[in-house]
Parts: C-alpha cells; sequence; structure tokens
C-alpha cells in the first residue's frame, strides 16, 4: 500500500508568542466584483464569462467586470435548507461544440428523504440570459435518507473526459464503508452516468455473491469518506480530495484506486458527542490522510494552480476555509503535502478557482447574519 507523509496542522499555519495568529500581509491584491445569494459554485465558459450558481436554485452567467444575466430557466427543483440546495457547476469537456453543462443538487425523495443528484443539459443563451433543455438526471445518491447535510456533491472531469462526483455520507457513519450505498464515497462515470468498465469494483457482486447485484459498487472508485467538498488533479495527473472530518481531523487526501480511507472505523477526529474514534495510525489498512488540521479549517473547496500569474505557486493546492476564514495554500511534493501559508480573507470561503488568464477568483460564503456573499478576484500585487 501507498502511503503518504502524515502532517499534522495544530490551529492556525503562523502563531506568535501566546497562540494568537501572526498578522499578515496578504500576498495579493484583493478586488471585490460582486455579490450573491448563498453563492457555491463557479466554473468558466469559454469566452472568459462564468457560471455561478447560488444554493436557493439560481444559475447566473456572469462576466468578469461583475455583470450578471437574469437567472437561467429550466432550473430542477432543489430541496434547499441545511446543506442542501444547488451545488456545483461543470462544463462538460466539448462544451464548445455541445453546450452541455452539469448540476449538482438536493432533491427530495419519499417522505423527508433527501439525496444529491447530478444532472446534465444544454445550456442555450438568450439576451437576457439562459435557458436549459434536454435536461437528464444521470446520477443520484443511494440511498435516499432524512436529513440536511453531507451530500458532497462536487463535480470535476479529467482530461480523459471522465466524470468524477464527490458523495457525502449523509451524515450516517456506516454508509461510508458500505459497498451496496454509494454515500461517503468518490466515483468515477462516464459522461453521461455510466459505469465505465475499468473502475476497480465491477465486478463486486461476482467476487461477493451475498450482495445485491442491483447494487453501486461499479461507480465506486474510493471509499471511507466523510463529506468530500474539494477535488483536484495535481500537475501530474494525480487526485486529490479534501473533505470534513468530525470534531476535528479534517482531511486532505491522495486519492488511490480502490483505496479505504477510513471514515467512521477511523479519523483523527472525534464524534460531536465526544464518543472517541481511533486515529487513522491504528489501523494500517486505511489510508492515511496526507494532511489532517485540529481544529479544523472547515475546508469548502480544493484547487490546484496551474497558471503563471502566481508563478511561484505553480502546482500548490488551495483550501477555502470556511469556519477558519481563510484559504490555506498547500505545498505539494509528489506523495507529500503541507500546508504553507494561510491567508486570512475576513469571511467563509465557498469557493476557490483559477481563472483562464492566472488570477484567483473566490466566492465568499454566506455568514450567519447576512446570506451575501461576495466574488473576490486575487492577482499579484506589484
Amino acid at each position: 500500500m501507498v502511503r503518504v507523509r502524515r502532517l499534522f496542522v495544530i490551529g492556525l499555519s503562523m502563531f506568535i508568542a501566546g497562540g494568537a495568529q501572526a498578522q499578515m500581509e496578504l500576498p495579493f491584491e484583493v478586488e471585490s466584483i460582486t455579490s450573491f445569494d448563498e453563492p457555491w459554485a463557479l466554473a468558466f465558459l469559454p469566452d472568459g464569462r462564468m457560471l455561478v450558481t447560488e444554493k436557493k436554485g439560481n444559475l447566473f452567467i456572469v462576466t468578469q467586470d461583475g455583470e450578471k444575466s437574469r437567472g437561467i430557466r429550466g432550473m430542477p427543483d432543489v430541496a434547499y435548507g441545511g446543506q442542501g440546495g444547488l451545488g456545483d457547476v461543470a462544463l462538460h469537456p466539448n462544451f464548445a461544440e455541445n453546450h452541455m453543462i452539469y448540476l449538482s443538487y438536493a432533491e427530495s425523495g419519499v417522505g423527508n428523504s433527501r439525496g444529491a443528484a447530478v444532472a446534465r443539459a444544454v445550456l442555450n443563451e438568450t439576451r437576457r440570459g439562459g435557458e436549459l433543455s434536454d435536461f437528464e438526471v444521470i446520477w443520484r445518491q443511494y440511498p435516499k435518507v432524512v436529513g440536511y447535510g453531507h451530500y458532497g456533491h462536487r463535480l470535476l472531469f479529467d482530461d480523459d473526459g471522465y466524470l468524477w462526483i464527490s458523495s457525502g455520507d449523509r451524515q450516517k457513519f456506516t454508509p461510508a464503508q458500505d459497498m451496496q450505498a454509494n454515500l461517503g464515497k468518490i466515483l468515477r462515470l462516464h459522461d453521461d452516468g455510466s459505469v465505465p468498465d475499468d473502475n476497480p469494483f465491477v465486478n463486486y457482486f461476482e467476487e461477493n455473491p451475498l450482495v445485491d447485484d442491483e447494487g453501486v459498487y461499479g461507480q465506486v472508485w474510493s471509499l471511507g469518506h466523510r463529506n468530500v467538498l474539494g477535488l483536484a488533479f495535481d500537475l501530474g495527473g494525480q487526485l486529490w480530495n479534501i473533505e470534513m472530518g468530525p470534531r476535528g481531523g479534517d482531511e486532505l487526501n491522495r486519492i488511490l484506486r480502490a483505496a479505504n480511507y477510513g471514515y467512521p472505523t477511523v479519523s483523527n477526529g472525534n464524534h460531536y458527542d465526544g464518543r472517541e474514534i481511533p486515529d487513522h495510525d491504528t489501523h494500517p489498512e486505511f489510508e492515511e490522510p496526507g494532511v489532517w488540521w485540529s481544529p479544523v479549517i472547515s475546508p469548502g473547496d480544493l484547487m490546484i494552480y496551474r497558471g503563471d500569474l502566481f508563478s511561484d505557486w505553480r502546482g500548490d493546492a488551495f483550501v477555502a476555509g470556511l469556519s477558519s476564514r481563510a484559504i490555506m495554500r498547500i505545498e505539494l511534493d509528489g506523495d507529500h503535502a503541507r500546508e504553507v501559508e494561510r491567508y486570512d480573507m475576513g469571511a467563509r470561503i465557498r469557493s476557490v478557482v483559477e481563472g483562464p488568464e492566472g488570477a484567483i477568483w473566490v466566492l465568499e460564503d454566506d455568514d450567519d447574519d447576512d446570506s451575501t456573499g461576495r466574488m473576490l478576484k486575487l492577482t499579484p500585487k506589484n
């Protein structure tokens, strides 16, 4: 089993005597572009404009100057509440030709149950905005459960056109280890939602004849996750994720084929009710995190920088921090990872994305007393 070097980060990355955070000047200019009502994700269109989602179910086309379209028509009904609502947005690799986009969102089920879904649709632009056509749900969390948390549902296409989906454990713990549920997993699919023949568990039924042959195990790439809110490939093509731990133990993981990351059997945090969870090093059969944090940073997104505008940061990972109200910069070196800087942004950070010209674009999350979150553009200081 390939292991990654574990780095334990206690609290904030820079300290002065007495444990207080060192005040440091941000190494970039921060430009406020516009604001949204509970923004969640953004994706760049080929012409440099952006698609931006709001959790209540709205999708907008936004220019880099902050001009917003009217809400896109034809959106799905979302189960808004708690952590649920409209989530991620991604472009099909051939968007320039097919104009297809992918959306993740929480949907209602029987009774009070809910679950994440992923749909694709064609984006047809109009003078005032646009509308979706050929709307098709291609994936759903199974099973739907009662509750309002841990949907995960981040989306990512790789260079080969495979669609990666993060599926949270829905705060139900044990489904993360249950191969007859797709909760608490990272999934790899074709762009139409079908299962690739070379996924690691496509023969799971044949090897385990007592399980249900209608299961979802063929979708699974890795398991034992809690609530994955960021997926990104590094410059060498290695997949990493960022996920929320329980009380302590937020994790950055190097994602390996068929690997088990141990939740809820192990975690470097404990349950919110005080019950202890064994640490990763007590169960070497599970993959250890590359970096873990306690106190938590509450990660909301993950980006690995590829541009030249911040040339010294090429290849580094950037983590959006919610409770930490910061952006963490993580240095990646092969199998190794370490936090090297933390930038205090003064607000909950939901999303961090590299723009087409190398600027870093940020969405603030809403605060408890204000549902407005700004879009920010970060560029180097002169």
